[in-house]
């Protein structure tokens, strides 16, 4: 056995040993030793970097921490410069003062320094079993100024376990690459940086967006070929891309695939198979693992079509019925919508048939809605308008739910539906051709009714439901830690001058705007006042405030019909709300009612409306830094008439805060803060701005007092 076992690890050079050494000479012994210890180590190596490719790339392997106590175990990765991985690892949690030790010296003790935890404290540890996270070195220090990572017990100095850090060592860390070769429709950039496996940023570049259906491109071989897959685009989008002048843009991977597996991105019309530019990926790039969280897409039936980098679409035919299943990295309180286009030659909303899907606590829900209109469900002359349930204009709900879960964050919802539907408003789903198709993800709003959705295609989409063979495009779910979105600068306007309020519409500016301001969902449209999209307004009690109202007469328009009211309630819409709510709310200007005790708005002025320029995107309104550079690209639409007026006066009998929003629709508007001296507001103002600048100065003389104390 031992002679097959040296055999297996030296190879057939070893025959001569093996012959020699069934006489047991000391020379054929000590030669053999001498060869093995020659080799072993080769044969470790060659083990370690198998262990290494058998799985994620998950950084620069150091090695498996050396136990001495407490059960730790684990192996260690260098993530980047910083921090290191740990896998795996183990320890009991009955070491009296340990932590995590990391120093200079030649091996671990009390020269050292403590290495936070993976949530960046520096507690004494407790118990782990088999967990994965990642530790970053206090400071700035960098994994090249230390010699080891040790788990250390400070209490009586002794080690439990550690891994070295070899000399030399470089740690992995952001590559840079080429730009991209200049073929054709302007394609061009600066030298593109590798961040990690999965991401890459591409600085400057430029794409005039005359492609017939272009894309980012990746795959394997020499030069960029049809034989590749898209990369989603800085949005996560998988449409044809849009024109891009000098822009930097930051794309990730699909799925688990890295840049260890291509070989080139490209910019590629799969109409002509044309390359209007490519950059060439390196080999053997030393960057840092990408950290994304990778959850396999599970899905039962045959077909599936990735929609965007968040949302997928299967389905099976069996006989008149379809089967469809739609999965989506979404948040608890979203929606996921899908459907056939208002049009047979393009993918368009208006007019068309879809299914809302979405979880609550208790279920799941696959509702068929029909769209007139890119607006909430009104009444517009006794008729529903808008995006409305089936059942509510007459029709039926035409899905019929079979299974729902949320797994990791991803809903998954299963339900079928007929080919032809019973319902006059359902349109059919065709097997003899290709259907255009649209789809949508956004915000349930607080009646689980869908709000103006966040993501949705710019371009056709069209799927074939009945293929001879399975088609499939799908990939992982990738997710990350996002840094939260910066918001607009808020706007308050506070000045007793101002008692007169131009109000009409625009649009609600993306995150980064009304629904970053209010944490409220968006109808899409919001109130502008002054020239600023939802001020906060203040008002003292007794002086008489006027707003010249544009916001839509028309009471045939479910888009464009928003009388303004002001009420106690922040969100607005109170045409749309029951009886019961509307009685649990006070109205306080706006609105009459009539001898019935029908609700009737009093300020539903012409229509005065900023808009988007055309052919602008709207997905990217939170690319503005600003809320003035955004305002800036509107086109502003207003007919030489009278605005409606709407006159009031705050008195004691009013709350101290107040909202103005519209008759019909939710979410439009904010709040008005009721005052009894604006010197009170001022003084108030002042004294917090003061305590800012007073707060660096105090928490440090309240740190040297603690330290004084402690010490």
């Amino acid at each position: 056995m031992t002679l097959n076992l040296w055999h297996s690890i030296i190879g057939g050079r070893s025959c001569c040993f093996v012959q020699l050494c069934k006489f047991k000479s000391a020379w054929c012994i000590y030669a053999t030793i001498a060869v093995l210890c020659s080799i072993i180590p080769l044969y470790a190596e060659a083990a370690s970097s198998f262990d290494e490719d058998d799985g994620p790339y998950q950084g620069k392997y150091l090695g498996k921490i050396n136990s001495y106590h407490h059960q730790v175990s684990g192996d260690v990765y260098a993530v980047n410069e910083f921090t290191f991985l740990f896998v795996g690892f183990n320890y009991d949690g009955n070491g009296a003062d340990t932590f995590f030790w990391a120093g200079a010296s030649n091996r671990p003790g009390p020269q050292g320094f403590i290495v936070p935890d993976e949530y960046g404290k520096t507690n004494i540890l407790d118990r782990y079993h088999n967990k994965d996270f990642t530790l970053s070195l206090p400071d700035r220090k960098k994994i090249t100024e230390v010699k080891w990572l040790a788990v250390y017990d400070l209490n009586n100095q002794n080690n439990f376990g550690d891994v070295y850090i070899p000399e030399e060592f470089e740690p992995p860390q952001p590559q840079v690459g080429g730009t991209f070769s200049k073929r054709s429709h302007n394609v061009s950039s600066g030298a593109i940086e590798i961040l990690d496996s999965k991401t890459i940023r591409i600085p400057d570049f430029t794409y005039d967006g005359k492609g017939k259906r272009t894309f980012f491109w990746t795959g394997v071989g020499a030069q960029p070929s049809s034989r590749g897959s898209k990369i989603p685009d800085e949005m996560g989008y998988l449409d044809p891309i849009r024109p891009y002048s000098k822009e930097t843009i930051t794309l990730e991977l699909p799925g688990d695939k890295t840049i260890f597996d291509i070989d080139w991105i490209s910019i590629y019309d799969l109409a002509d198979n044309e390359n209007y530019g490519h950059v060439l990926i390196a080999d053997n790039l030393n960057v840092p693992p990408s950290l994304v969280q990778i959850t396999p897409y599970e899905f039962s039936l045959p077909n599936c079509r990735q929609l965007h980098k968040n949302l997928q679409v299967s389905w099976e035919v069996f006989g008149p019925q379809i089967t469809l299943q739609l999965s989506g990295q979404v948040d608890k309180d979203d929606y996921m919508s899908f459907g056939l286009s208002g049009s047979d030659t393009s993918s368009q909303m208006i007019g068309g048939d879809v299914v809302v899907a979405y979880l609550d606590d208790i279920r799941g829900y696959s509702i068929d809605y029909n769209i007139t209109s890119l607006a909430p469900c009104v009444q517009v002359l006794g008729q529903n308008k808008g995006v409305c349930r089936d059942d509510v204009v007459g029709g039926l709900d035409s899905f019929q739910l079979n299974t729902y879960s949320r797994k990791d964050g991803i809903n998954t919802l299963t339900f079928r539906r007929t080919l032809i539907s019973s319902d006059s408003g359902d349109k059919e789903i065709r097997l003899d051709r290709s259907n255009y198709v649209i789809w949508a993800l956004g915000k349930l709003d607080t009646n689980y009714e869908p709000a103006f959705h966040t993501y949705y295609p710019k371009s056709d989409v069209l799927i074939d439901f009945n293929t001879t063979e399975p088609v499939n495009d799908c990939f992982s779910f990738t997710k990350h830690v996002d840094a939260p979105i910066q918001t607009w600068e808020r706007i308050k306007i506070l000045d007793p001058t101002i008692r007169t309020f131009n109000a009409y519409l625009g649009p609600s500016g993306g995150l980064k705007g009304y629904q970053g301001w209010t944490g409220h969902v968006s109808s899409g449209l919001a109130w502008y006042l002054n020239g600023y999209m939802i001020p906060e307004l203040f008002m003292k009690r007794g002086l008489t405030y006027v707003f010249k109202v544009r916001g839509g007469n028309n009471p045939h328009s479910p888009d464009n019909y928003h009388p303004l009211v002001i009420t106690d309630e922040p969100r607005g819409g109170y045409d749309r709300l029951s009886d019961a709510k509307q009685s649990e709310i006070r109205v306080l200007a706006g609105v009459e009612f009539t001898r019935r005790g029908r609700p009737k708005p009093t300020a539903a002025g012409p229509l005065c409306i900023s808009r988007y320029p055309i052919g602008y995107d709207r997905r990217l309104d939170d690319n503005f830094p600003s809320f003035k550079k955004f305002n800036r690209s509107l086109v502003t639409d207003c007919p030489p008439e009278e605005p409606a007026i709407l006159e009031i006066t705050p008195n004691i009998t009013w709350p101290d805060t107040v909202y103005y929003n519209s008759f019909t629709h939710a979410n439009m508007g904010w709040k008005i803060n009721i005052i009894d001296n604006f010197n009170n507001v001022k003084n108030s103002a002042k004294s917090v701005l003061q305590g800012l600048r007073s707060f660096s100065t105090m928490t440090f003389v309240t740190i040297v007092i603690v330290m004084m104390i402690r010490f």
